[in-house]
């Protein structure tokens, strides 16, 4: 049994990128400070990310990668702690890391690296941290008083930092928007992001049977301010579409809007078929997309497009059709497949450079379960770690 009450300057809910890294920058700077998660290990999300790698930063990390009902909102976090600054700590601990595509850091060994890293730098910096911590509630009588399964907690500072809804195997609870209205700051709408898209049946029945295969697409999704555009890989699963091309729009798109997808970007697929004297046909289509996608697909596009007459007017329809695939996606694969969680506290309830509640004093919150969702590629790591170091300086 732990002690039953205890004093503390700063108690930090969940130890995810954001908590380890508040835990630690608060801890530098002489608070006392204990870091709770109700998981038996710190970091369990870190050690399944990038494919056990890791992928901890983007080297071009703006705050125009972010989604947000407040766009400017993350500039001042990031602007703090950058992707060099991760960077050093992670030389600073002699781990490996290489750049894939894009901009994109992974650790050459293992994602255990990074969490071992955050575990010695708590450690260093004095942190207390309590694992197979459940918290049964938060209320404010002056100070915090926080109450766990290992007793209770007396603080000047509460950190929410408790993350989003996705990946429910892993523990992932809707505890930090609780704590959010419990104390009546707004919560933006919560949705899978970085997610898998379904098709409805027709498309299903069209599409389905070729998973596995995949393209270099443009796929772009969302309406006005809020629309999306990637050129990566999609890729064809028993259920939809998925791929980082596919997983980037899915954060944009929302119920009953059309994802369009460019199959052949930056290349006239049908010119060949417009020569004098060229063959046209639907065997000549195929051959002439099949330069572009596996041939499969090719095959069954063309099939599912062939004109009633080999027209040039409908040769050049098909070139628009190939290059503006408009899909209605009848869902997405849901909070079990999704990487991230879109929406969560309202950013115009906190201080954009403390990440503190505007409202309740000595109340913040950080990381995913804040209203700020990054592309797919390291993103919302940086995230994580910039705005658990705005906090960390700030409790």
């Amino acid at each position: 049994m732990g002690v039953r009450v205890q004093e503390v300057d700063v108690v930090v809910l969940g130890a995810g990128a954001a908590g380890l890294m508040c835990a630690i920058e608060a801890g530098r700077r002489g608070r006392r400070v204990v870091l709770l998660d109700h998981a038996e290990r710190v970091g369990k999300k870190i050690l399944i990310s990038g494919g056990g790698r890791c992928n901890f930063t983007n080297i071009h990390c703006r705050a125009e990668n972010f989604l947000s009902e407040n766009p400017h909102f993350a500039k001042s976090a990031l602007a703090r702690f950058t992707p060099a600054d991760i960077i050093a700590l992670v030389e600073k601990h002699g781990i490996r890391y290489h750049e894939k595509t894009l901009g994109q850091l992974f650790c050459d060994r293992s994602a255990m690296d990074v969490v071992t890293m955050l575990e010695r730098e708590c450690a260093e910096a004095g942190v207390r941290v309590l694992t197979g911590a459940r918290v049964a509630s938060v209320k404010r009588d002056g100070k915090f008083v926080v109450e766990t399964s290992a007793g209770e907690l007396r603080a000047e500072a509460v950190v929410v930092a408790t993350g989003g809804l996705s990946i429910p195997k892993m523990g992932a609870t809707g505890f930090g928007y609780d704590v959010a209205r419990q104390f009546g700051l707004r919560v933006v709408e919560c949705r899978p992001a970085l997610v898998p898209l379904v098709f409805g049946g027709e498309d299903a029945a069209r599409w389905c049977d070729l998973t596995g295969l995949s393209a270099e697409v443009v796929a772009a999704a969302g309406v006005k301010r809020r629309r999306g555009s990637f050129r990566e890989k999609m890729l064809v699963t028993h259920r939809g579409l998925s791929g980082p091309a596919i997983l980037q729009v899915s954060s944009y798109w929302r119920a009953g809007e059309v994802v369009e997808i460019d199959l052949a970007p930056g290349v006239e697929v049908f010119a060949p078929l417009l020569a004098r004297n060229a063959r046209r046909d639907a065997g000549a289509a195929v051959m002439a997309l099949r330069t572009i996608l596996p041939g499969r697909l090719a095959e069954r596009w063309v099939a599912l497009h062939e004109p009633a007459g080999w027209t040039n007017a409908s040769l050049e329809a098909m070139e628009r059709e190939v290059h503006a695939w408009r899909v209605m996606p009848a869902g997405t694969e849901g909070y079990a497949k999704a990487e991230v969680t879109a929406g969560g506290v309202d950013t115009a309830e906190l201080d954009a450079k403390k990440m503190e509640s505007r409202k309740v004093p000595g109340l913040y919150f950080i990381g995913e379960v804040v209203d700020v969702t990054g592309w797919l590629g390291g993103y919302n790591f940086q995230w994580a770690w910039a705005s658990g170091v705005s906090a960390g300086r700030a409790v």
